[in-house]
C-alpha cells in the first residue's frame, strides 16, 4: 500500500510539471522552458543526495541513466511543443502510452507478455484512434502534428522508464542525478547550436523552477515507490500521472471534450493501467 500510494504522489508531481510545462511553452520557446527547468532539477536532486545519501552507482549504470536523462529530454521537448498546440487533455493521455516500451523491451529479452497486457493493448491503441479525430477540418493538420508529437513524446519517457529500471538500486539518488545530467547535457548542446534569445524568460523563472522541481521530485518518488512495493502495483499508480495533467487543463485552462473524446481518454488510460499491471 505504501508503494502505491508514493506511486500516486510521483504521478501527481508528473502530472503538474507536464500542465506547467505545457502552459508555458505557449509563450516561451519550448528550449528555453527546459533550458531553466533541467538544472533547477539538477540542482535539487545534488541537495536531496547530500540530506538524505543515496547507494553507490556504478559508471556503466551512470551512463545508462545519463542516457535514459537524454530520451526524456526528448520526450519533454515533444510532449511540450504538442501541449503547446493542441488540446492537454487529449496529448496527456496518448504520451502516456510509452509504457508499451518496456514491454517491447522485455519481449525483444525473451520475456512472455501478461495476458493483461495484451489485453490492455486493445482499449490502449482504440483510445489513441479516438483522440486522433479531430472534428474541426480546419485545425486537422495541427492535431495530426501534436498527436504525433504525442507519440514520439511516449516514445522517449517509455526508454527513459526504461532504462532507469536497469540503472537504479534501492536508494536511488545517483541514478535521478544521472538522468538529470543527461538531460541537461543536450539542452546545453542545443543552446550551443541554436543560441536562442532567453530574454523572455527572466519574467517566468519561479514557474519554470516548480516545473524542474517537480519532475525531478516525480522521477525520485517513482524510484523510492518501486523499492516499496511491488512493480504492478506501483507501475499503475505512476501511470496516472495523464489523470492529473487532465484536471488541470480542465479546470485551469477550461478545455471541454466531446463525449467520443472522452471515450477515448477513458480507454487510453484504461490500456495504460493494464499494461503497466502486467510489468
Amino acid at each position: 500500500m505504501l508503494g502505491f500510494a508514493i506511486s500516486l504522489a510521483s504521478a501527481a508531481s508528473w502530472g503538474v510539471s507536464d500542465f506547467l510545462g505545457g502552459l508555458t511553452s505557449r509563450r516561451l520557446p519550448v528550449l528555453a522552458v527546459l533550458a531553466v527547468s533541467q538544472p533547477a532539477g539538477l540542482v535539487l536532486i545534488a541537495l536531496m543526495i547530500l540530506i538524505l545519501g543515496a547507494d553507490p552507482i556504478s559508471a556503466g549504470n551512470f551512463a545508462i541513466a545519463a542516457l535514459a536523462g537524454a530520451a526524456s529530454l526528448g520526450g519533454l521537448w515533444a510532449f511540450y511543443t504538442a501541449m503547446a498546440m493542441g488540446t492537454v487533455s487529449v496529448v496527456a493521455p496518448i504520451a502516456s502510452l510509452g509504457v508499451v516500451v518496456p514491454v517491447a523491451v522485455g519481449l525483444a529479452r525473451g520475456d512472455s507478455p501478461a495476458a493483461i497486457q495484451l489485453i490492455g493493448l486493445v482499449p490502449a491503441i482504440a483510445g489513441v484512434a479516438i483522440l486522433s479525430y479531430e472534428e474541426n477540418p480546419g485545425r486537422a493538420h495541427v492535431a495530426r502534428r501534436a498527436i504525433v508529437l504525442a507519440i514520439l513524446a511516449g516514445l522517449g519517457f517509455g526508454i527513459f522508464f526504461t532504462a532507469l529500471d536497469i540503472a537504479s538500486p534501492d536508494r536511488p539518488g545517483w541514478a535521478v542525478l544521472a538522468v538529470r545530467v543527461g538531460g541537461v547535457g543536450i539542452v546545453a548542446i542545443a543552446l550551443l547550436i541554436t543560441r536562442p534569445r532567453l530574454a523572455a524568460v527572466s519574467g517566468s523563472v519561479a514557474v519554470l523552477l516548480v516545473i524542474g522541481c517537480f519532475d525531478v521530485l516525480a522521477n525520485a518518488l517513482f524510484a523510492v515507490a518501486s523499492t516499496k512495493g511491488v512493480l504492478p502495483v506501483v507501475a499503475v499508480g505512476g501511470s496516472m500521472y495523464p489523470a492529473f495533467t487532465i484536471v488541470l487543463a480542465q479546470g485551469v485552462l477550461g478545455e471541454r471534450l466531446a463525449r467520443i473524446q472522452w471515450a477515448g481518454v477513458v480507454l487510453a488510460l484504461l490500456g495504460v493501467a493494464l499494461i503497466a499491471a502486467g510489468s
